[in-house]
């Protein structure tokens, strides 16, 4: 049975049969729990969608983040956005929903997944090889031009999209059932041990850069007098760390889930573990705007201004909330000069002193 099971094919089969063959249970009919797992998972992927675009707002209207670095961390918000959207999307087929999914829709949901995860690593490696150039060249921003960092953000979601689409075009199980995931039931167990090693390397590359561009700065520090300059980089250095640091601790379990799926199969007990680590991973995508947020003043002031136009318009539809309009960053010592232009709430004459 084993034999024939890997010599012939079952594109007809639809997602039902390939479950029973691993052994992974639907849910028959829906539990407390189906409504509570719907129920949070789709509040929290909400909040990430909402969190992420007030991310990519700020960088847009704030010309203090009109940089590469910053157009990277954009991008990285709409990793996330994306994440967020696929979150929805598994919420609402999943449970028994799944059994109604034909094999198209079950490869979709997937895909979706796969290609936030690829677009978020790809984007922090970009990001690690763009402060990497700076830093070593001793600046606080690269000078990279608007359209490579356009060709490089296209790059990113082309590499996600092809990567999103390998399983369901041609590394999947359906020709060798002996191969199949008991996580994800149509994906290759070699397709698993390939992605998931291809993206803990991933994160071994990065933090190994890291850590180089840190011993790097500290001697810096030591060796010349551009205390601003120097306070700046750390800052920035210190937030993306922190972005890279929080992405590792909340994707490597998951990596690890489906590494040791595809090397054991059944025996690893993937199954088990796979919805604790798939909460862990959505959380990361909310994650990153809290880090923004805490981490950088100047975008939180933005964040402020966001949130008072909103307000402001929800209140009075006439009353329009002033820009954030700063043409180059500038030091630490230097924001109070133009803190004014900078703050969403600009006083009014008849409130300067409440505000």
């Amino acid at each position: 049975m084993e034999n024939s099971a890997s010599n012939t094919c079952y594109y007809n089969h639809n997602v039902t049969f390939f479950y029973d063959w691993v052994g992974k249970k639907i849910s028959e009919v829906w539990t407390t729990r189906d409504f509570v797992v719907i129920g949070l998972g789709l509040t929290v992927s909400i909040v990430v969608v909402l969190a992420n675009l007030m991310v990519m707002a700020a960088i847009f209207i704030n010309r203090r983040f009109h940089f590469p670095i910053y157009y990277l961390l954009g991008n990285m918000a709409a990793a996330d956005l994306f994440a967020g959207i696929s979150y929805i999307n598994l919420m609402l087929n999943t449970g028994p929903w799944t059994r109604l999914l034909i094999k198209e829709q079950w490869y979709i949901r997937g895909a979706l997944i796969d290609i936030s995860l690829t677009a978020s690593v790809a984007n922090l490696f970009a990001v690690a090889l763009e402060r990497h150039q700076t830093i070593f060249t001793m600046q606080l921003h690269s000078k990279m031009t608007k359209r490579r960092v356009v060709l490089l953000i296209v790059g990113i979601w082309a590499v996600s999209i092809i990567m999103g689409l390998v399983p369901s075009t041609f590394w999947n199980c359906e020709c060798d059932l002996n191969d199949c995931s008991t996580v994800a039931p149509l994906y290759s167990r070699r397709f698993l041990i390939f992605w998931a090693v291809l993206n803990l390397l991933t994160f071994f590359i990065m933090m190994a850069m890291y850590t180089r561009i840190f011993i790097y700065v500290r001697y810096q520090n030591q060796h010349t007098s551009e205390t601003w300059h120097n306070q700046a980089v750390v800052n920035l250095m210190k937030t993306i760390s922190m972005v890279l640091g929080a992405f590792v601790i909340c994707w490597t379990p998951g990596l690890v889930v489906l590494l040791l799926d595809g090397l054991l199969g059944k025996a690893s007990r993937a199954n088990d573990y796979e919805k604790f680590c798939l909460v862990i991973a959505e959380c990361n995508s909310l994650v990153n705007p809290i880090i923004y947020s805490l981490r950088d003043d100047e975008m939180r002031r933005t964040f402020k201004h966001i949130l008072c136009c909103l307000c402001q318009r929800g209140a009075d539809q006439q009353r329009e909330c002033p820009p954030v309009e700063i043409d180059s960053p500038l030091p630490e010592e230097g924001q109070r000069k133009c803190e004014a232009q900078a703050l969403c709430l600009s006083p009014e004459p008849d409130n300067i002193e409440d505000s």
